[in-house]
């Protein structure tokens, strides 16, 4: 049994890492394609978007393994031998079990240990080809904007010679107030000896620039014109243009709540929840000690050497004195203040509402070290009794069962996420929604294939039907 899985979850792990990682690449196709990156710069990137991927291959492969496996069994009618003999299912699924077992604990572990240094790496990655100037590669017949702050236009190219004829160049790299416009019959473009800067010589044009404000005013007495114009013959134009790849500072992650292993993340939720209560405490005391809540309704009777007695004043009464224009003042004063405390309560709340954000980053990610790992045990127990049950083998029908599962696990295990980390729900009820659903589906399945159930037997479905339809007919009959 061991020998027979083992086979088939290592080829469809690799199968899922595969269409995973396709996935993901389709994602950051603009971060990593035109940049010009040596291969080893590739590879790197390879390298850690599989392991990225890994979380969501691992309970796909055992899912899609479990189902194939037995499955097979089923359909070579390998089970019923085994069952006949006095096999049980749980006796049957023991080794496969154990092995498990030792899988969850190993993906908890990686998710705990390896994940978090993976996902610093990979995002510093990232960031940095994100910030690699793309390749050098001026089209014909279409705006270049590969270049930051400046489009470029070329009419035609001759790649014999490397000469661009008809460019016109748009120059808003200190704003669009302050564009620039250069047209020439021809040019050339190369990159400076360091690297760092893109020359392009043109020949025969003019340009155009917008006059500043302090420009015009300073030539308006002379002559008022809104914009300069210059015709050349020759000219050169220094691009910064830098097309060397630099590498981002991992430090920049460390206080993420991706680059943290359990421990890290119980220490940061402890302190940053530190922190908040206090932040708290500390803006009800001063809401408290600015007469909120009508602390004003009330005035001290005896001071000093004792302790202040309040009495109650009463409002309506001092409100029927005022006359009719200072009752008008008061009452604006009250809408004022009323307002003013309303934007104290709110900008006290944006400033909790960042701790607390932080917070439910690092205990999603606290709670999603354990759903790895018992979602691998859930999809075994899923898959198990269902390929006892349906009895196919092979990549057809595994496939196709697999896929809707895994799909309806995504979207619940998705919003359960989006419900935490907006705060909707409480983390842990978000997080473990998923596992919630599909667990007494793995408890239903494996009692139903225990018991040689026939859930998926088109006949038994039919004489259930008919038997309930007979039911109703009776009923009608009596009651008519």
């Amino acid at each position: 049994m061991l020998r027979n899985f083992l086979g088939l979850f290592f080829l469809t792990f690799v199968i899922c890492c595969f269409i995973l990682l396709m996935q993901l690449l389709w994602m950051r196709i603009n971060d990593i394609v035109g940049k010009g990156v040596e291969i080893w710069v590739l590879l790197e990137f390879l390298f850690y978007a599989v392991l990225s991927v890994v979380p969501m291959a691992l309970p796909l492969a055992i899912l899609l393994a479990s189902l194939m496996t037995f499955g097979n069994l089923g359909e070579r009618f390998e089970l019923t031998a085994m069952k006949s003999a006095g096999i049980s299912l749980f006796r049957i699924m023991r080794p496969l079990t154990v092995f498990i077992a030792l899988v969850c604990v190993s993906a908890f572990f990686f998710s705990n240990n390896i994940l978090p240094k993976t996902q610093v790496k990979f995002w510093t990655l990232v960031f940095s080809l994100r910030q690699k100037s793309p390749e050098l590669d001026i089209p014909a017949g279409e705006f270049y904007t590969g270049i930051n702050g400046y489009n470029i236009y070329v009419r035609k190219k001759d790649t014999r010679t490397g000469l661009l004829r008809d460019l016109m160049i748009y120059d808003y790299s200190n704003g669009f107030q302050n564009a620039s416009v250069t047209v020439a019959d021809s040019g050339r473009v190369c990159t400076t000896a360091d690297q760092k800067y893109l020359q392009l010589t043109l020949y025969q044009g003019e340009s155009f620039e917008n006059l500043s404000q302090e420009q015009q005013r300073a030539t308006r007495s002379a002559q008022n014109v809104p914009y300069r114009r210059e015709m050349f013959r020759r000219k050169t134009l220094l691009i910064e243009f830098d097309t060397e790849f630099t590498r981002y500072d991992e430090s920049v992650l460390n206080d993420q709540h991706v680059s943290k292993n359990m421990a890290s993340l119980l220490h940061s939720i402890d302190s940053v929840g530190v922190l908040a209560d206090e932040k708290s405490r500390q803006q009800s005391d001063d809401l408290y000690k600015q007469h909120y809540l009508g602390r004003d309704n009330q005035a001290p009777l005896v001071y000093p050497d004792e302790d202040t007695v309040y009495a109650a004043l009463n409002i309506d009464s001092l409100y029927a004195i005022f006359t009719p224009t200072d009752q008008q003042r008061a009452l604006q004063y009250a809408i004022d203040e009323a307002r003013r405390y309303k934007d104290i309560v709110q900008y006290n709340s944006i400033l909790l509402d960042d701790y607390q954000r932080y917070i439910r980053k690092h205990e999603i990610e606290l709670h999603r070290k354990f759903t790895l790992a018992f979602a691998c045990l859930i999809f075994f127990f899923i898959g198990v009794p269902l390929g006892a049950i349906i009895r196919k083998g092979g990549l057809g029908a595994p496939i196709v069962i697999s896929v809707a599962l895994f799909i309806v696990y995504y979207i619940i295990d998705n919003a359960g996420y989006k419900m935490a980390r907006e705060a909707l729900w409480p983390v842990w009820q978000g997080m473990w929604l998923s596992s919630f659903v599909l667990l007494p589906l793995g408890i239903f399945l494996t009692y139903k294939a225990a018991t040689d159930s026939a859930l998926f037997n088109p006949e038994v479905w039919i004489r259930e039907a008919e038997k309930i339809t007979n039911k109703l007919k009776k009923l009608y009959k009596q009651n008519g």
